[in-house]
């Protein structure tokens, strides 16, 4: 009778960096250049609570077999103890059993808890801990909305691979300031930093060595939250929509998910993508004419053909709460066609909208 192989030292990256900053573009770069003969697993952390990074990685990596994905929506995987990102995390290595593994946390969760989890006890001999890749913008440099913020500062800190992501955008002084940041609070010796355009990260990267020091000074220095229970799942509705709020780090999140048989105009999404006011905005709709996904940062909507997706789901993420209501209503006018699973287009339109409507927080 054959016996299970023990899962040991998995080379395991972290992959960090502020909101919007293009982490899942950078991603899907990597998974281009997986070798083919590996399986790979990715943990996504979003801070929104409908979860739309597995859409997108699953509808541009459909044929992408060696690839398994798995997502813990809701804010910073590792409070509630740990719990989320633990029982999420054993799932996917039980299921993929991985050659390597790569961990997408939130642009605003806590990137020490994180690492302090992958370097306890549990997981010392599963997992090997290799570079950290923090991605960030280096036109953000001169705001103090980030370089006072704890969370973006963390990343620059905990990362060996430092990946200054836009650089095509970048004016002459922009990457020399980002130098000088980093030198100032954290010092450049033991840092590798590079300029890159559209998330292009080479794959030599990610086995660059851990920082021993950092990795240790945090395996024993784990922080537990105060929460005492997990964040409700959100499924797919059997008719009309569900919706869901969240906020932390002084920003506010509402995310929508439709049920299958709504399709969407594609040209009235985009009109209104490029129309809303927001730090983030994701989303994956289904089409007359098939799947697109959408993401818009810094006023720069980018439009995607995805191969398949299992519904229609969008999360913006801004700094004022009120706009999020006008967004629903303009969201319902670019519905084109409705088929819920037990009602008609009139039946559904007679309900109310907070009868088709669940608010999570």
């Amino acid at each position: 009778m054959a016996t299970k192989r023990p899962l040991l030292r998995i080379p395991t990256n972290i992959i960090t960096g502020f909101l919007g900053v293009g982490k899942t573009t950078a991603i899907q770069q990597l998974l281009k250049q997986r070798p083919t003969d590996e399986r790979w697993a990715i943990l996504v952390n979003e801070f929104g609570e409908v979860g739309i990074d597995n859409s997108l990685f699953s509808g541009t990596t459909a044929e992408n077999s060696g690839v398994t994905i798995s997502q813990v929506p809701g804010g910073c995987m590792c409070c509630t103890n740990g719990l989320p990102m633990q029982m999420a995390l054993n799932l996917l290595l039980a299921k993929a059993k991985p050659h390597r593994l790569l961990i997408e946390p939130t642009g605003l969760g806590h990137p020490k808890e994180v690492l302090a989890i992958l370097s306890g006890q549990h997981y010392r001999e599963v997992l090997n801990l290799q570079s950290t890749l923090a991605l960030v913008d280096a036109r953000k440099i001169r705001s103090g909305r980030y370089t006072t913020n704890s969370t973006f500062n963390q990343q620059l800190e905990i990362a060996e691979v430092i990946i200054a992501n836009k650089s095509d955008l970048y004016k002459p002084e922009d990457f020399p300031a980002l130098l000088d940041f980093i030198d100032a609070k954290f010092g450049l010796e033991e840092k590798l930093v590079y300029q890159v355009q559209h998330g292009a990260i080479a794959l030599e990267w990610l086995d660059h060595p851990a920082n021993k020091t950092i990795v240790e000074t945090h395996q024993h220095h784990q922080t537990e939250s105060q929460a005492s229970a997990l964040t409700p799942s959100l499924e797919t509705p059997s008719e009309g929509f569900v919706r869901a709020d969240n906020q932390g780090e002084g920003f506010f999140s509402r995310g929508w998910i439709f049920n299958p048989g709504w399709q969407f105009s594609k040209r009235a999404l985009f009109d209104l993508v490029q129309s809303i006011e927001a730090e983030r905005l994701k989303g994956v709709f289904i089409t007359p004419h098939g799947c697109v996904g959408f993401n818009k940062v810094d006023n720069v909507v980018t439009q995607l053909n995805l191969e398949t997706c299992a519904d229609s789901r969008v999360e913006v993420i801004g700094s004022r709460l009120e706009s999020f209501d006008e967004i629903e209503e303009a969201l319902l006018n670019c519905v084109k066609n409705r088929t819920d699973s037990t009602h008609t287009l009139m039946e559904s339109e007679s309900k109310s909208r907070n009868e088709k409507s669940m608010e999570l927080r």
